[in-house]
């Protein structure tokens, strides 16, 4: 028995010292993908990391005292990896990028280098100003204008909801400076319900007369710029407003704030715009000194019925541009209004009617639309861990900027995020496997069989293989999309 149980057991082998030392050269890179390199290809063509220290050149020491400053072109690439990867924290950036090798190459650090720590992000914040941020926007968007990703002629304007870092229950009275609840059990008890009992509480705040949770005497006190509002789903929530205003003809955005919740729409919509064309026209001189492609002039101005405001459509149909905006009202007193407003209204009418208004208000839902799914839903700004407008505002002017990106790279490699680059790999493996089935069909004899073969084993997905559309429209338009 024993001799039966010694050859039943396997033999285990003997543990052998391998080298203690590997030179770095000798380390295995990372292949899974290369768009990090790409990316970083098309940064170093538009002179990214010379054009960041420019700006960034006058807010940082020369002298050689204290640690080491971050490089702020590593600060924007990290916050770029945000958006690409999904990643709502700048905690969660921090550690993506110290754990991958692709990311870690495309900052430019070694594997013997700490990437930076979490708390930097706070600090880097504080120094870098607004006009920063926004002169980082604009090399991005240069970059656009050079690939003809910028045509300026037909602009539209559009705002979603972003959840803010902030809680309803941590409301406050700005006048007493008592906490909700506690404002409601006092109201309870001078009503005669039991201010112990959290239940009739709730039941007495739901049925109170007057109740209404107003921004003019409500605020949360960790965030003050946090606003109550209506969420897209009728939900009441701690809300900001990030709206775009974005080229109909690329999807490239011009311009992108953060606003409060509670202020309207309308509410210096003319100056937003005029703004805006400004930067197109600012744009086009830049251009005219012999470099190709020059954006037009801007022509148009489309938005939703949340937009419309009779004043400021007079002050930008004013300026030369003209206003592609729904009125709400269907029977408008025109007779009641003065000239000036009267014209602009008629004016509005007859461009939403037109057939070349019908196509805008078409590809303002597209386009529009869609770099709040990209941005918000897909790049990690829907839930803001960051508190105050200002931060969010600098934090989602990159994110706009890394979409502008993302569609320049989907020009130049036909992939703008590594999930499309990870998509194509797949599909390019399907497409190899297709195309050696049916060499096998021609050479059996059988091609007859191929259009009846209904096996999800044996044809790939058809998405993956649908021949391009025959929009002509949309192939001169030169619609784009991060394809994500």
């Amino acid at each position: 028995m024993g001799m039966i149980a010694a050859k039943m057991i396997r033999p285990q082998r003997k543990v052998q010292q391998g080298e203690f030392w590997v030179a770095r050269n000798d380390l295995a890179r990372a292949q899974g993908s290369r768009f990090y390199d790409k990316l970083d290809e098309t940064l170093e063509e538009m002179e990214f990391g010379v054009k960041v220290h420019g700006i960034c050149a006058p807010l940082y020491s020369s002298g050689e005292k204290g640690r080491p400053p971050i490089d702020p072109v590593v600060y924007f690439k990290m916050l770029m990896v945000g958006f690409l990867e999904n990643l709502p924290s700048e905690r969660a950036i921090a550690a993506r990028c110290g754990d991958s090798l692709m990311i870690r190459r495309f900052l430019g650090y070694e594997l013997d280098e700490d990437t930076p720590h979490h708390s930097s992000f706070t600090v880097i914040r504080q120094r870098l100003s607004k006009e920063v941020y926004q002169s980082v926007f604009d090399i991005i968007l240069e970059g656009l204008r050079r690939h003809g990703l910028l045509r300026g002629k037909h602009l539209g304007i559009d705002s979603s909801v972003m959840e803010a870092n902030a809680s309803l229950r941590a409301l406050e009275n700005r006048n007493t400076g008592e906490a909700y609840w506690e404002y409601v059990r006092r109201l309870a008890a001078e009503a005669g319900v039991d201010a112990q009992d959290a239940a009739a509480v709730r039941r007495f705040d739901k049925q109170r007369p007057g109740r209404k949770t107003s921004n003019q005497e409500w605020v949360n006190p960790y965030d003050r710029d946090a606003k109550v509002s209506k969420a897209k789903d009728g939900a009441t929530d701690m809300l900001y407003k990030p709206e775009n205003i974005v080229d109909l003809d690329t999807g490239a955005i011009l311009a992108a704030e953060v606003r409060k919740a509670d202020e309207a729409d309308t509410q210096g919509l003319a100056e937003r715009t005029i703004g805006a064309v400004e930067l197109v026209e600012a744009i086009r001189e830049e251009a005219s000194a012999g470099q190709e492609p020059v954006p037009a002039a801007t022509e148009t101005l489309t938005g939703d019925k949340g937009y419309y405001c009779v004043e400021e459509l007079e002050t930008i149909q004013q300026g030369g541009v003209q206003t592609v905006i729904s009125d709400p009202l269907s029977h408008r007193r025109v007779d009641k209004l003065d000239e000036g407003g009267q014209a602009a209204v008629c004016n509005a009418r007859l461009s939403v009617k037109s057939i070349e208004g019908k196509e805008l208000l078409r590809r303002r839902g597209m386009h529009i639309e869609r770099s709040f799914a990209h941005i918000l839903d897909s790049g990690g700004m829907r839930r803001a861990t960051l508190r105050g407008q200002v931060n969010l505002d600098k934090r989602y002017k990159i994110a706009a900027a890394t979409y502008n990106l993302s569609q320049l790279m989907r020009h130049h490699f036909g992939i703008g995020t590594p999930k499309q680059a990870a998509a194509r790999v797949l599909c390019g493996f399907f497409e190899l496997l297709w195309a050696c089935m049916e060499d096998l069909y021609a050479f059996f004899g059988l091609f007859v069989i191929v259009p009846t073969i209904q096996s999800p084993f044996l044809r790939p997905p058809a998405h993956l293989f649908r021949s391009p559309p025959s929009n002509h429209r949309q192939q001169k338009n030169g619609v784009t999309s991060t394809g994500c």
